[in-house]
């Protein structure tokens, strides 16, 4: 068998979103680095696919520019990657209630005349500002929504965008890790409502600006931007279907040890080293720490999701003016929800035609991920004719993409396993474990957490 041995600087283990920013942000600096991944390709669960003149995701469809590392990663790329900003449509976003599709409020005027909220809770509302704050600090998502807003605030907004961005259960979910910016509100203000306020007068800075909430992909699909971050690293500073991954100490730091798709056994040793992996891949690849040492953060459960793309080359259904549809589950759908991919970008579907991606599973229904193929497609399908009227328009094709580990769910054992992160990293110096099991589920959060751990190893370096 063929060996090659080297040493680098920083030693990263997986090619996703985080992986590929931390490395051509390291490249930027001078820093010397290899990524190492167990795929065949680069990018991660980010995919970009055309097909019969359509444009569409198969993982993640778009981003929220949460953060300024997102403007600045893109500057960076010009011009061989523009972020795209979704059309103002976009704004709009569906809630199923009693079978019909209503406008999620986005404001107090709107959330008062909304019929999506009991006439109660409106009260509740509108009394939002005067009620105490709240003293756990584990409360879960829905205790913390009900104890402000109300019943059905839980049941027609917040459940739904909890379906639409962890796939998971309120009741599970801990405000302080799953919702931080929400958490903060109260915290910090006594109230959302007072505190949304108070943050809009507050005067930002250039930069903070940036981050203006708004849904972005890149133009052509999210893979350009993957796509062009691997461009900008040179071939010998990434390895992609490597196996056998094991990470072991050394005397000045860690080596890897794992063989290549030619057969070549490889050990890359470093001072640094970046795992951006899943919490379930953790305990077969560090040799050094125990399986019952790292279990706070292996046993971090993840969402089941289905994604299912629907094409259609002529559209005859309803319009489509909207980001998408959530699905509450009080409304007992097998639906979590659906986006519009082709009304808010360009060019993602033929003139005239419509792309949409539906969503099943998750932590409420996992039962679904064990359906086949066929019977995921007829239900599917039956469910979506009733709320979107898609017979009426010809089916171009139909993909199914399971993901078995999809999204991560921060629930109340998220503070033993950012201890047990904590405490790991400051075990052995130069170990970083990054990734979404901290540091949040998007990919505006993948992007700043590369900025930030580039900065954290050039601080290390200076020293």
């Amino acid at each position: 068998m063929n060996q090659s041995k080297k040493s680098t600087g920083v030693l990263i283990i997986g090619a996703g979103l985080t992986g590929l920013t931390l490395g051509f942000l390291l490249k930027r600096r001078n820093i010397d680095f290899v990524i190492v991944e167990k795929e065949g390709r680069a990018g991660g669960v980010i995919n970009t696919k055309q097909h019969d003149g359509f444009t569409y995701e198969t993982g993640p469809n778009t981003g929220i520019i949460a953060h300024p590392e997102v403007v600045e990663l893109f500057e960076m790329l010009a011009p061989e990657c523009e972020i795209e900003l979704a059309d103002p449509k976009a704004e709009n976003r569906w809630i199923l209630k009693n079978g019909n599709w209503k406008n999620l409020p986005s404001g107090i005027i709107s959330g008062i005349s909304t019929p999506l909220f009991s006439l109660y809770d409106k009260f509740r509302i509108l009394g939002e500002p005067f009620r105490k704050r709240g003293t756990n600090p584990m409360e879960s998502v829905s205790a913390l929504v009900k104890r402000r807003m109300g019943q059905s605030f839980l049941d027609y907004a917040i459940d739904p965008f909890i379906s639409g961005i962890y796939a998971g259960d309120p009741d599970q979910l801990v405000t302080q890790y799953a919702l931080p910016k929400l958490y903060a509100l109260e915290q910090k203000y006594g109230s959302f409502i007072k505190g949304a306020l108070k943050k809009a007068r507050i005067s930002k800075t250039p930069r903070e600006k940036k981050a203006n909430r708004k849904v972005f992909s890149a133009k052509g699909g999210l893979q350009e931007l993957t796509n062009a971050l691997e461009k900008n690293i040179p071939p010998k500073n990434r390895i992609c279907g490597a196996s056998n991954l094991q990470v072991s100490r050394t005397s000045s730091g860690f080596a890897l040890r794992f063989s290549d798709s030619k057969g070549t056994y490889h050990q890359v040793d470093s001072n640094f080293l970046v795992s951006t992996v899943g919490g379930y891949e953790l305990p077969e690849l560090f040799d050094f720490i125990s399986k019952e040492r790292i279990l706070p953060v292996s046993r971090l459960e993840y969402a089941k999701v289905i994604q299912i793309i629907l094409a259609f080359r002529k559209w005859n259904g309803p319009e489509l003016n909207a980001f998408g549809g959530l699905v509450p589950s009080s409304e007992r759908r097998n639906l979590l929800g659906v986006l519009f991919p082709s009304s808010l970008f360009a060019g993602r579907a033929p003139e005239g035609g419509a792309l949409i991606s539906a969503f099943l599973g998750g932590i409420k229904r996992p039962d679904l991920y064990e359906l086949p193929d066929e019977d995921l497609s007829q239900l599917l399908i039956s469910e979506l004719d009733e709320l979107l009227q898609i017979r009426k328009s010809k089916l171009s094709f139909l993909e199914i993409h399971r993901y078995q580990t999809a999204i991560p769910q921060y629930d109340g054992q998220s503070p033993e396993r950012l201890r047990e992160i904590k405490a790991l990293e400051e075990e052995f110096p130069g170990l970083i474990l990054a990734g979404n099991i901290r540091d949040g589920i998007g990919i505006a959060d993948r992007i700043r957490q590369a900025f930030d751990i580039s900065d954290l190893i050039i601080k290390q370096i200076d020293k």
